[in-house]
C-alpha cells in the first residue's frame, strides 16, 4: 500500500525561491532518499541523489533480487517482510516527485540533520532561524473520502510540523512557537495557515526558568500585530504553505529511506 502523500508541484508556479543557490529540477529525475550533501559553503543541503545515471530497477527485478537475498533469511516472517519492503519501495519511490529537494527557501537556506530542519536567513541588524522536526507530523490532507470510481480511498497526506522563529539581536532572542491551524479558508474568507502557540524573549541561552506566554491569552489585537512582525521576517502564510510542501516531500524522502534501512537490516548478515 502506498502512502499518498502530497508532493511538491514545481511547475504549477509553487517553485521555491532562488536567493540561494538551488540544485535544480530534472523532469525526468528520481531521488534516492535521505543524501545530505556537503555544498562549497560548508552548509549542509537536502539534496536527494539523483539516480538518472542508474539502470532502472522494475518491481519484478528487485522482487528477485530480494528473492535471492531471502534464501539466507532462516524465518517465514523475515522473507515475507523483505519480500513486501521490495514492492513497497519500488512503489513509493515511483509515488515521490521528480525533484531534489531545495537548499533554500525564499531566502532562508536550509540546513538538514536527520529528522530536523533548520531555516536561517542573516542581516546585519538580526538573524532569523526557523526550526522544526519532521517526526510525527504527517497527516491527512482534507477529511478522508470514501473510496469510489472519482475519489481516491486516502486523502493526501502532508507534513504540518510545529516550528519554532527565533529573531536574535545581539545576546537577546525573541522567540515564537507556532503550529499550523486545522481547515481550510473558505471561498471569500482569509484564515490564517498558521498561528502563535507561545511567545518568549531572553538573554543567552533558553531555560525553564525564563518566563513564556501562550498566544491564546493575548490580546487580539496584540497578537495581530505579533503576526504582521512575522510576516515582514519572512514568515507569511504563503511562506507556511511552502514550508509545509518542503516537509512533506523530504518526511517522504525519509520514509523511503527508513524502509531501505530495515530491509537492508533483515537480510544483513549478523
Amino acid at each position: 500500500m502506498i502512502r499518498n502523500v502530497c508532493l511538491l508541484r514545481w511547475a504549477a508556479g509553487k517553485g521555491f525561491s532562488t536567493g540561494k543557490p538551488t540544485t535544480n529540477i530534472g523532469a525526468s529525475s528520481q531521488w534516492n532518499a535521505g543524501i545530505v550533501a556537503q555544498s562549497y559553503s560548508g552548509i549542509a543541503t537536502c539534496a536527494i541523489k539523483p539516480l538518472s545515471a542508474k539502470p532502472s530497477v522494475s518491481i519484478n527485478q528487485q522482487s528477485a533480487i530480494f528473492s535471492i537475498a531471502s534464501r539466507k533469511i532462516h524465518t517465514k516472517g523475515e522473507r515475507e517482510l523483505v519480500e513486501f519492503l521490495a514492492e513497497e519501495i519500488v512503489a513509493e519511490k515511483k509515488a515521490s516527485p521528480s525533484a531534489t529537494i531545495p537548499t533554500s527557501l525564499n531566502g532562508f537556506a536550509i540546513t538538514c540533520n536527520k529528522a530536523e530542519v533548520e531555516l536561517t536567513k542573516s542581516s546585519e541588524r538580526e538573524k532569523v532561524t526557523i526550526s522544526f522536526n519532521i517526526n510525527h507530523t504527517v497527516d491527512m490532507e482534507g477529511e478522508e473520502a470514501e473510496a469510489t470510481e472519482n475519489k481516491p480511498e486516502f486523502s493526501a497526506m502532508k507534513s504540518r510540523p510545529q516550528f519554532e522563529v527565533d529573531i536574535v539581536r545581539g545576546g537577546t532572542t525573541l522567540s515564537f512557537t507556532c503550529s499550523y491551524l486545522p481547515g481550510e479558508a473558505q471561498e471569500g474568507e482569509y484564515n490564517d495557515v498558521f498561528g502563535i502557540d507561545e511567545v518568549t524573549i531572553f538573554q543567552g541561552e533558553w531555560n525553564d526558568k525564563v518566563y513564556a506566554v501562550a498566544g491564546d491569552v493575548l490580546d487580539g489585537y496584540l497578537y495581530d500585530l505579533l503576526m504582521n512582525f512575522l510576516e515582514e521576517k519572512g514568515v507569511s502564510n504563503e511562506f507556511a504553505e511552502k514550508m509545509s510542501d518542503f516537509a512533506s516531500a523530504y518526511e517522504h524522502a525519509k520514509y523511503v529511506e527508513l524502509l531501505e534501512a530495515i530491509s537492508k537490516f533483515t537480510v544483513e548478515k549478523k
